[in-house]
């Protein structure tokens, strides 16, 4: 079976270099305590690289903090600078994980993103880590 070439090729090459806000941590005064932080919001919006309309999600993020924990002011900011890019569900979900990881250094972090019916087709992105390498499932 020949595979057709998607009107979407070269939609999203820019995903990796976007120039997002910075994400501000603060101390973790109980790095030697196991525990987990979820945070959560119903207010997400990207735009549908291909047809520039608004694409809605709750975005949520389960995580145990070892050194750091995110400070939130800068994770709302951080969300909102996502309203007017154009990325795919998959895309934006596996970047929000990266640049969360990479300034807060959790133990663990899961992200869902559940976004909303779009032409009757709801998609759900989980991603998880582990310290010392991506959790496989």
């Amino acid at each position: 079976m020949k595979t057709k070439k998607s009107s979407y090729e070269n939609l999203q090459g820019h995903v990796k270099k976007l120039k997002t806000p910075l994400l501000e941590v603060w101390e973790n005064q109980y790095p030697d305590r196991s525990y987990l932080i979820h945070i959560g919001t119903d207010e997400f919006t990207c735009i549908c690289p291909k047809t520039g309309l608004p694409d809605f999600a709750h975005i949520s993020i389960e995580y145990e903090p070892d050194k750091y924990c995110i400070e939130l002011k800068s994770f709302k900011e951080y969300l909102t600078f996502y309203r007017n890019v154009g990325i795919f569900h998959e895309h934006v979900i596996n970047r929000i994980l990266d640049d969360f990881i990479k300034v807060c250094e959790p133990r663990y972090a899961k992200i869902i993103g559940e976004f909303n019916i779009r032409g009757g087709i709801t998609t759900v992105v989980t991603r998880e880590y582990q310290s010392g390498g991506y959790k496989k499932k």
